[in-house]
């Protein structure tokens, strides 16, 4: 989707925006004695987006180095008097892509799709696109060549006729080395109290005039939309509104989180009496449905697509309303838990009797076995390459069996592997995904994985609104990565931080819930309605790349053990990620 174009015509820098974008105030344009700048999205807050666009202009207008970038779900070009700049925030919701040829950039555009070429696409991106359904987001690399990703947090620098003049990345979280706490008693009373506040200012950046809630039923939906009913509550005038929005199944076991939706939303409206629920009947979505269109007309493959059937209907709901932004609970579950990772903290600086013993805490609390634990957060962060390459061996026997976050599915042609850097891709990968530090990494991973973006951003023209995570915002994740661990770790009370937190809101029965259903109803509907469509869409694809890339029938024979219920969350990924690259390169065919 091209909301924001930087071309230049003799020499000046011509900015230009979506009109349509403009008026629905996913694009925001101000002008200053410092220069213009077009913001896509929102900084500082969501409801006053011309006041955070001027503050941007100026921040980079007056300063030679970069200012440290405000909160918020934004791209935007700044042309100062002397210097142009394209900027990110940290979360990086929105796409910004940059052509660039012998140093000189010759185009932006939020599409990657409108600076390239359908003739010229790059190999490298797709073996690292095809590690895993983090690697896209968070590169450099387009399926395009010469076109550019400018990376999250990160400002790139440009001279008024294009000249590329610097990257300058973003600034590091503070580390997650805290020391252990030596207090008797843990202190998860001031870790809740720490959250609650830094997650009621998220919230409140994050509303804007008519706000929907994803609500579930799950502790984190609901406690979004329970900070975001207090907040309208005590706002003086009652200007603006909240829509309580939720897809509803009647039958199969997401039939079971019905009661727990019903006391979520009537304890929202004891807060917010005003506020309208809107349930989505959804018994006849299922995974997988008009795949080629939503894989397809994605900007670049988009790994979710399998799940956009889901989202599509709950984003029409809201766009009906006039929702201007839409709240959700992704990325609690690894952002407000405790971070399993500081048990390969306390191996790598020796103390390996604590490690035993909190890793036996950890299995006993989470049902699984010591082993399962330590292989998990210990040795594979360490190896995770050849973790993953023993793991192979002891389950192989099927297309599916032990494929896990980085071994290369067998589908993927060795030739074409090696000839594109997969090895190299998964090193740069499993570096990016633990790196030195996996218990910081992990909140790094968790900003690429937790949300379905791409679906937004593809939709956002016709619903007018983005998504926005207020677990991922800057300050839940740096307020979580300060705490120790004995003030968030309780044996079998996941995320208890969190709920203590929330206790004064949640319902009892929400707030003691351990486990939710997961969507593996909708996942197995879709695989037996449409497995055989999928089938017949690899053997049908005649991208010349589809078939220099995959053994097609060995990625179809994934598709029927998927169908069996073989295989398990990481196999499923890697098919559905290969599966929607082989519909966005036959719709990108078609296209050209």
């Amino acid at each position: 989707m091209d909301a924001l174009r930087l071309e230049w015509a003799g020499g000046a820098p011509m900015l230009r925006t979506a009109d349509a974008m403009a008026r629905q105030g996913l694009v925001t344009t101000v002008s200053s004695p410092a220069g213009t700048a077009a913001v896509v999205g929102w900084a500082g807050s969501a409801r006053d987006r011309v006041r955070g666009a001027h503050s941007l202009l100026d921040a980079y207008g007056r300063q030679a180095a970069a200012p440290p970038s405000p909160a918020g779900d934004y791209a935007a070009v700044v042309v100062c008097r002397d210097r142009i700049l394209l900027i990110r925030d940290e979360q990086a919701r929105i796409p910004l892509f940059f052509r660039e040829s012998r140093g000189r950039v010759n185009a932006v555009s939020t599409s990657a799709r409108a600076l390239g070429s359908t003739t010229e696409l790059d190999p490298r991106y797709f073996c690292r696109y095809l590690t895993g359904n983090m690697a896209q987001p968070h590169t450099d690399l387009t399926p395009f060549t010469d076109v550019h990703r400018v990376l999250g947090g990160e400002v790139v620098e440009l001279s008024l006729t294009g000249q590329l003049r610097g990257r300058t990345p973003r600034r590091a979280r503070p580390a997650t080395d805290a020391p252990a706490s030596t207090a008797d008693e843990p202190r998860l009373d001031e870790a809740a109290q720490d959250l609650r506040l830094a997650l009621e200012n998220a919230v409140e950046r994050r509303m804007g005039t008519t706000t929907a809630c994803h609500v579930s039923g799950g502790t984190d939906s609901t406690g979004v939309a329970l900070l975001a009913a207090r907040l309208l509550a005590t706002e003086p005038g009652g200007r603006r509104e909240l829509v309580l929005l939720a897809g509803r199944f009647s039958r199969g076991e997401l039939a079971a989180e019905q009661r727990y939706l019903d006391l979520a939303v009537g304890e929202i409206r004891q807060h917010t009496p005003a506020a309208r629920p809107v349930i989505v009947d959804a018994d006849d979505v299922a995974d997988f449905d008009d795949f080629r269109h939503h894989a397809g007309d994605a900007d670049e493959p988009h790994a979710h697509a399998f799940r956009a059937p889901f989202w599509s209907r709950l984003h029409g709901a809201a766009a009906e309303m006039g929702c201007d932004t839409l709240l959700t609970g992704c990325g609690a579950d690894p952002v407000a838990d405790a971070n399993p990772f500081h048990l390969h903290r306390l191996a790598r600086t020796g103390r390996l009797r604590q490690m035993t013993r909190q890793a036996r805490a950890w299995a006993e609390g989470s049902e699984r076995g010591l082993r399962d634990v330590v292989h998990a957060y210990v040795v594979q962060p360490t190896l995770p390459l050849t973790a993953e390459r023993i793991t192979a061996l002891s389950r192989g026997g099927t297309v599916l069996g032990g494929l896990g976050t980085f071994a290369r599915p067998r589908w993927l042609r060795p030739g074409f592997a090696r000839a594109h850097g997969y090895r190299e891709a998964l090193v740069a990968e499993s570096r990016f995904v633990f790196g030195r530090r996996p218990e910081q990494s992990l909140y790094d991973a968790a900003n690429y994985i937790a949300a379905p973006d791409a679906l937004s951003w593809q939709r956002a023209g016709q619903d007018g609104f983005f998504l926005s995570h207020p677990f991922l915002d800057p300050e839940v994740v740096a307020t979580m990565s300060r705490l120790p661990t004995a003030a968030t770790f309780r044996p079998g009370r996941p995320k208890a931080v969190l709920r203590e937190a929330l206790a004064d809101l949640l319902p009892a029965p929400i707030r003691s819930r351990a486990v939710k259903v997961p969507f593996d109803d909708l996942y197995a509907c879709g695989l037996r309605r449409h497995g055989d469509e999928l089938i017949a869409l690899c053997r049908s694809a005649r991208h010349p790349l589809i078939t220099e890339m995959f053994d097609t029938e060995t990625l179809c024979r994934a598709v029927r053990e998927a169908q069996l219920g073989m295989g398990d969350a990481h196999s499923w990924d890697r098919m559905n990620s290969s599966l929607a690259l082989v519909a966005w390169l036959e719709r990108l065919s078609a296209g050209s």
